[in-house]
């Protein structure tokens, strides 16, 4: 909220009172013991730290470690000690006061807690890359000490998305696309999902706001007929749910603006297409934990006895819950209007540890368990990932997010035991995880008793052997077969011992050779063998010595005569000085605006900047959302909003975004259009007279397929933005035969 100027110091105090005061009642109502000296310890000690400091907004700056620690309490449903952290949390960062400080106030435990958040302050990001990498290492280190200090740091970051309104625009897109990119899907894994929807709507309402204020009008504008709809889905079921004598609450639930908005960008169909748009939630009350499966399968039951059930659609998590402990029984049935409905089944217990994730598990926990002990699965996997020396910035962040957030699929050994691996792990992938000498030496698997190559893509209940020869090796395209962390780290390890054994087995024979023929080894032979083949060290020739790449002649090692590999090195090096270096190209080959950068290009930054180019990754025209990015040549690269290049960018170099937008323009920029159909006869004929007669619109490519009665065009045009765009899609869609046009990126 944005400070009133005119607000006397005693109103202020008594705005942060009613804070405070609200943290506390919110506490004593809740299931924790209750310790409120510690609480209001660190609330006065915090308030008197923060004293005269403001947040951007105006507001005094306590406000903020308040809000942080309702949060923390009130909807992740943690207690004294993360209360206390939370308050404190700003602390050691923005005052003189040090984390010896805090313990000899506080005591050990609160102290590693606000050690371990100021370690990882100023989000997971930094402006470079490496250090984008590294202070993700600390955040993911640190859930090892006390996973308390990741959930607190949720908090933080959703009261930040909360207030982003008072920030910059360059700001608002670094913060928001760091969000999406990392806590949003990190709330998930957590189990944290209330959070991780509210997360993602915020960073969406930054990044698309007209989407936004869209469809957040069109779900408000149907939210009547949804209502009735979903009472007469319900009634029927409700019935045979109080026949049963369940205690129970059955609510609807309207998907997020950004999940809705996903899913039209994903399926490429308008929001009136978008048929689920809620899902309905039965959460019964159960004392009795051993009934709770049992009580799920005859709900179950009763409503497939009313409704007809999707059979692909069935979701059993009570038999095997997620690795965030997350148990619930989904079935999706025919609802009463023809669209499918889908309904959660689950127990109280099951409810709160869905919607608070971990932090439920301590409300149902006897004595004081370690937080810890309930990622101790995750944490197996995030040692594994850190365990590799030296990974790129932005590989190392993907690999991550592939493995730690991923969707998972559960597959079988032979002897019936269980793996829980990311959607799209391999054949190879298993043989890794289950050993190294598995993996170096795996040339095959059998999946369901059928032989399939190491690439082979898994499926949830595959039962998966793996066959091996010990004359094979591992090659470094493997990596591309891979996609967990284990198994990639387990590989690279493999092939930097195979190498450094090739390098001793090439020194050796260089070695032998000299020997032979009477060469003594000075560093001159050796100079001269490293120049000659133009490489960059003695462990390169080992290697390519021991890998048979380098033949062993006195050529290599005597400086009689030149080479014409040197020559020519030495030629190009000649050239390369006398030629002056070509102007860097344009990121788009097909926009005649990307090469002419400085004349054509119709946009304008607040910096002023006028040298762009258009990405062709997502190739942007007029109407889109955009956000310009300024490269390393000190060009302006432009991106459509929902990028995924952008993405990586927002997060890794959030102070070199610029707020973009179109002005008049003439040129014609490249659009690509997907048309699927019915084959018939003259649809191909139908679509060019729409393009270049009716619509005198240039077309630049079409690739066009049939198959078994399916139609399938990729129609590549210029255009002169979004507005032609959907004119064109529209008529498309007009002829006989036509499904469905839609723009691609």
């Amino acid at each position: 909220m944005m400070q009133n100027n005119n607000i006397s110091p005693e109103e202020e105090n008594q705005m942060i009172d009613l804070a405070y005061q609200n943290l506390l009642n919110g506490y004593l109502s809740s299931n924790h013991r209750k310790k409120v000296e510690i609480i209001d310890k660190a609330f006065k000690f915090a308030r008197d730290a923060h004293q005269g400091i403001r947040r951007r907004s105006g507001e005094p700056y306590i406000l903020h470690p308040i809000a942080v620690a309702t949060i923390v309490n009130q909807e992740i449903g943690l207690g004294s000690t993360s209360i206390s952290a939370a308050l404190l949390h700003d602390v050691v960062e923005d005052t003189d006061y040090t984390v010896e400080d805090i313990e000899a106030q506080f005591g050990e435990k609160i102290a590693r807690i606000v050690d371990g958040l100021t370690k990882i302050s100023g989000g997971i990001f930094g402006d470079k890359a490496s250090l984008q990498a590294e202070n993700f290492r600390k955040l993911l280190l640190t859930m090892s000490e006390d996973i308390r200090v990741v959930l607190i740091k949720m908090a933080d970051r959703l009261h930040n998305m909360r207030t982003l309104s008072s920030m910059p625009p360059n700001k608002q897109y670094k913060i928001a696309g760091e969000t999406l990119y990392i806590y949003a899907p990190l709330a998930h894994r957590l189990g944290l999902y209330a959070i991780k929807t509210e997360l993602e709507d915020l960073s969406f309402k930054y990044n698309h706001p007209a989407e936004y204020q869209r469809i957040s009008e069109q779900i408000s504008a149907s939210e009547e007929s949804r209502n009735e709809l979903f009472a007469r889905f319900s009634a029927p079921i409700r019935e045979r749910l109080d026949n049963m004598g369940l205690v129970y609450e059955f609510n609807t639930r309207v998907k997020s603006c950004y999940s809705i908005w996903n899913k039209m960008q994903t399926k490429h169909i308008p929001f009136e297409e978008v048929y689920d748009l809620y899902a309905a939630r039965i959460v019964f009350e159960c004392d009795d934990e051993s009934a709770e499966k049992r009580i799920c399968w005859n709900i179950y039951n009763e409503i497939t006895e009313v409704y007809a059930k999707h059979p692909d659609r069935v979701r059993d998590w009570l038999t095997t819950p997620k690795v965030n402990k997350y148990r619930a029984l989904h079935v999706t049935v025919m609802g009463p209007d023809g669209n499918w409905v889908e309904v959660q089944i689950r127990s109280r217990k099951m409810d709160d540890i869905a919607e608070r994730g971990f932090a439920a598990h301590w409300k149902y926990k006897i004595g004081e368990a370690e937080e810890e002990d309930e990622l101790e699965a995750w944490l197996s996997t995030i040692t594994d990932i850190l365990k590799d020396p030296e990974p790129n910035a932005i590989d190392f962040l993907d690999t991550i997010k592939l493995n730690l957030f991923a969707s998972e699929i559960v597959v079988f050994t032979p002897k019936g035991e269980t793996m829980t691996l990311p959607k799209g792990a391999t054949v190879l992938d298993v043989a890794f995880i289950l050993h190294t000498d598995l993996g170096t030496h795996c040339i095959a698997g059998k999946v369901n008793h059928k032989l399939v190559p190491l690439s082979y893509k898994l499926s949830g209940g595959d039962q998966v052997e793996i066959l091996t020869s010990n004359s094979n090796t591992p090659k470094p395209d493997w990596e591309k077969y891979l996609v967990t962390a284990k198994g990639k780290t387990r590989l690279r390890a493999a092939l930097k011992h195979q190498r450094r054994l090739i390098i001793e087995k090439g020194e050796k024979r260089f070695n032998e050779f000299l020997a032979e023929h009477n060469i003594k080894l000075t560093n001159e032979v050796l100079s001269h063998a490293i120049t000659r083949q133009r490489i960059a060290n003695k462990e390169e020739l080992f290697f390519l010595i021991g890998n048979g790449e380098i033949a062993l002649n006195e050529e290599l090692v005597s400086n009689k005569g030149q080479s014409p590999r040197i020559n020519w090195w030495r030629r190009n090096i000649f050239k390369s000085k006398e030629e002056p270096k070509p102007e860097p190209q344009s990121e788009s080959k097909d926009s005649e605006a990307a090469i002419n950068t400085k004349a054509v290009y119709p946009l304008t930054t607040r910096n002023g900047v006028s040298n762009y180019q258009i990405a062709d990754c997502c190739h942007p025209i007029p109407g889109d959302d955009v956000v310009g990015f300024l490269n390393d040549a000190n060009r302006v690269v432009v991106h459509k909003m929902d990028c995924p290049t952008l993405a990586r960018l927002k997060a890794s170099y959030g102070s070199r975004l610029l707020e973009t937008r179109w002005e008049d323009i003439t040129d014609r920029f490249q659009a690509t259009i997907q048309i699927e159909g019915i084959d018939q006869m003259g649809i191909l004929q139908s679509i060019v007279n729409i393009i270049s007669t009716n619509m005198s619109i240039n077309m630049k490519r079409m690739n066009v397929t049939a198959d078994q009665g399916v139609f399938n065009c990729e129609l590549v045009v210029l255009i002169s933005d979004t507005k032609a765009v959907n004119n064109l899609c529209r008529e498309i869609k007009k002829i006989k035969g036509v499904n469905t046009a839609t723009r691609m990126s």
